[in-house]
């Protein structure tokens, strides 16, 4: 993945009276994703370095660097915090209750984290896309299920604090399809290698991973690890299948992103989020890696890719 330096705040400041919009992740922004970000708003005419200055602010995969940025954008006074992700938001939200916050969370579930009272009327500060869809990984299953024959154990890997929703739902689909699971727990990117060795010599024969944003960073370490490793791996994000991992159904993050752009637009124009109803993504896409499936030695059948939006050869 390539890395966007983030911008300092020894920057030339803008004139007077230009908003100021922070992005919050947890590791760099994906550059296809920050020009998603730009384009919704560049949709209701903003254009960074303009008419409105954005801020990238990441914490190199440090979790414990999120509440130290969020606290700077707070000191900072930014207009609005885009927050990449449920441990940016959670930072985001612990600093301010001020300022208008829109998030891209695909592993929260909004009301529970009380992040927001109600989709419908958030409330508060806070809006944005929020997935929340933990029986998604009954769908990834039963695809995995017809490419992969017989299958009979599924090695799950995921946060054990961030995915546990997931875990749970995955948990319970397999017992449904018949398929044994194994909890592979990673908090960090040294994990990872440790997590597939544990899924391989547990004789997984797939591995599904769960949503975070390590898993999206490290998507082409994990799948070249996968496919080394000969285990089929897919996970919720294309980008995965794009990088070289078998196979990806999920929401699309650059749509997701987009309209974070869109949202971030209105607030400028004096739209409070608190009547903001809470997005949930609309589009779901099928990617298969053929090139790698081959690799694995994997036949996928025709009714399969006759389904997928993509086809990766």
């Amino acid at each position: 993945m390539c890395l966007l330096a983030g911008r300092g705040a020894a920057e030339a400041q803008p004139a007077a009276g230009t908003p100021r919009v922070a992005v919050l992740g947890l590791t760099p922004i994906n550059p296809s994703l920050r020009e998603e970000f730009k384009q919704g708003l560049g949709g209701f005419g903003y254009a960074d370095g303009r008419n409105v200055v954005i801020e990238y602010r990441d914490a190199d995969g440090r979790p414990e660097r999120l509440s130290e940025l969020a606290a700077d954008l707070v000191r900072l006074n930014v207009d609005v915090i885009l927050a990449r992700g449920s441990g940016p938001l959670v930072a985001a939200k612990q600093a301010t209750s001020q300022i208008p916050t829109v998030a891209v969370d695909f592993e929260s579930d909004p009301v529970a984290m009380r992040f927001v009272q109600t989709l419908a009327q958030p409330g508060g500060n806070i809006t944005g896309v929020f997935l929340d869809l933990p029986e998604l990984c009954g769908k990834q299953l039963q695809l995995l299920k017809e490419i992969i024959r017989p299958i009979s154990r599924v090695a799950i890997l995921g946060d054990p604090v961030l995915n546990a929703p997931q875990f749970q739902a995955t948990e319970v689909a397999a017992r449904a399809l018949a398929i044994q699971s194994q909890r592979l727990e990673v908090r960090a990117a040294r994990d990872i290698d440790t997590a597939l060795d544990a899924a391989s010599r547990g004789r997984a024969n797939a591995v599904l991973l769960l949503s975070s944003p390590l898993v999206f960073y490290h998507r082409e370490n994990i799948g070249a690890l996968a496919t080394r490793k000969r285990l089929p791996a897919l996970s919720i994000f294309v980008e995965f299948a794009e990088a070289g991992g078998l196979m990806a159904y999920g929401p699309t993050l650059r749509e997701a992103f987009h309209r974070c752009g869109v949202y971030v637009s209105r607030i400028l124009q004096g739209a409070k989020p608190a009547d903001m109803p809470v997005e949930r993504p609309t589009k779901f896409e099928l990617v298969i890696n053929l090139k790698t499936a081959k690799a694995l030695g994997l036949t996928v059948p025709q009714s399969l890719l006759s389904r997928a939006d993509r086809v990766i050869e």
